[in-house]
């Protein structure tokens, strides 16, 4: 989606994430966050278990 475009999009990213930059990262329903913590995860070796379901429940 272009939140970009569209301030009410905007508006529900920032109910549902409580942040204000873009990208905002899911994975299946969970929020990851935006780019830093979607690479803080990959370089903890938690993203590839994440994207198969395997990673524990937060």
């Amino acid at each position: 989606m272009r939140i970009d475009l569209d301030p009410s999009l905007r508006d529900e990213m920032i109910a549902r994430t409580g942040r204000r930059t873009v990208p905002q990262v899911y994975i299946g329903e969970r929020h990851v966050g935006g780019f830093d913590d979607l690479a803080e995860l990959d370089a903890g070796g938690e993203l590839v278990p994440l994207l198969r379901g395997q990673a524990a429940a937060t």
